[in-house]
């Protein structure tokens, strides 16, 4: 990751990263936002599929996968749910999230 930024990247996507470091990595990287999917709160923001999240997928979703349709009446309803629970912190919870 810090050879990465000292590349000059601007944007890491953390996926699938323990949360504890991909926290660890959104503290110390000074010029490089961190996008987390299935990496804790601890990043700069979140990102999901929108099959996932609106779950129109065919099989088993990865732990990270939380279904925003689920009682939604539509899916700006279930876009709506999903940015609503990034922003009030309730997603990603501990079980959306990988741990070492």
């Amino acid at each position: 990751a810090h050879a990465l930024e000292q590349a000059g990247a601007t944007l890491m996507v953390l996926e699938m990263v323990p949360a504890p470091l991909a926290r660890e990595l959104t503290d110390e990287l000074h010029d490089c936002a961190t996008i987390g999917i299935g990496a804790g709160k601890g990043t700069a923001g979140q990102v999901l599929v929108m099959h996932d999240m609106l779950g129109l997928n065919l099989g088993k979703n990865p732990k990270f996968v939380r279904n925003f349709m689920a009682g939604a009446s539509s899916i700006a309803d279930g876009a709506a749910r999903a940015v609503a629970a990034i922003k009030d912190g309730s997603y990603p919870a501990a079980e959306h999230t990988y741990a070492p």
